[in-house]
């Protein structure tokens, strides 16, 4: 590995320095901010780079030093990006609730959770914390696969980015906040975790069985019906199926005639087969279950 020289007393140019001393391709983010701060595709210069056509950044990260001198020079406070797909990167990105949301475990506590199912330890690599109060764990990415990025796979709160996917890099500031790491080396992403991003999603339980004596023969009709009308929603609507039918079931909560907790287990299985993922489906049964409920109770079916 090539090691540059640190200079020109610019703590963002030295943290994109640090960071090519690993081996990992940097481009500049916006100061304060985590926007690339390269020109877009209307601007293109149509020069160096982008001479054959225009590059988005993750062609145009690097680890040249001279290349790096010139983005960062005369004290530029662009903070740095690391694109992970180029810089052989599987990071692990552990976010914390955001809305105020304290009584919801965060995203380290479910990946800690994650290890433990899995009867392996918390693995120890280059460790990021951001600005947010997150994590970002560093892996050196598997010999032979070509990881893309994740929103939730692995669980609420966990993201990955590899190929597609860039990180905000230790010493950028964000808010006011500072990325720090721990400077350990990147550890290779470990088997276990490589196996969970590259297997399929087990399919989706189908909805319970109606429950003798638990509603009317029209409530668990319709829980049926508008279970398999989110389930076959085509793409661009599903999201919008599943408000239609938490809207029209949670009048039969407001009712009695229909448990809330079943109504919530049918329908986010039936978004999550649809394509839809689970913190979409959670997020928007919750409000349309809650309009509904307060816009039916003291009503009764007929």
């Amino acid at each position: 590995m090539t090691h540059y020289v640190e200079g020109m007393g610019n703590p963002f140019y030295s943290s994109a320095l640090a960071a090519a001393n690993r081996g990992w391709s940097v481009f500049p983010l916006r100061p304060g901010a985590k926007q690339p701060a390269l020109h877009g595709e209307q601007h293109c210069p149509s020069t160096g780079d982008c001479t054959g056509g225009h590059a988005k950044w993750e062609r145009r990260a690097t680890d040249n030093p001279l290349q790096l001198e010139r983005a960062w020079a005369h004290g530029a406070e662009y903070n740095v990006g690391i694109a992970t797909g180029p810089s052989g990167l599987v990071v692990v990105d552990l976010d914390v609730p955001k809305n105020g949301k304290s009584d919801m475990p965060d995203g380290m506590a479910t990946f800690q959770a994650l290890c433990e199912r899995a009867g392996q330890p918390v693995p120890s690599t280059y460790t990021v914390r951001t600005a947010s109060d997150g994590w970002h764990l560093y892996f050196t990415a598997p010999a032979g696969a070509r990881l893309g990025n994740t929103a939730g796979k692995l669980g609420p709160l966990i993201d990955t980015r590899a190929w597609g996917g860039y990180v905000v890099a230790e010493g950028s500031v964000v808010s006011g906040g500072v990325y720090q790491g721990n400077h350990a080396p990147a550890a290779p992403l470990p088997q276990w975790l490589t196996q969970a991003l590259t297997t399929s999603p087990t399919p989706p339980r189908p909805a319970p069985a109606p429950q003798p004596g638990r509603g009317s023969a029209y409530a668990e009709a319709a829980l049926r019906n508008e279970t398999a009308n989110v389930e076959r929603a085509p793409k661009g609507s599903r999201n919008a199926a599943l408000v239609r039918a938490a809207r029209a079931l949670g009048r039969l909560i407001a009712s009695g005639d229909l448990d809330r907790t079943r109504v919530e287990e049918a329908l986010n299985w039936a978004g999550v087969a649809a394509g839809l993922r689970e913190r979409e489906c959670t997020a928007a049964l919750t409000s349309a279950l809650n309009w509904s409920i307060a816009h039916n109770t003291g009503r009764r079916t007929a």
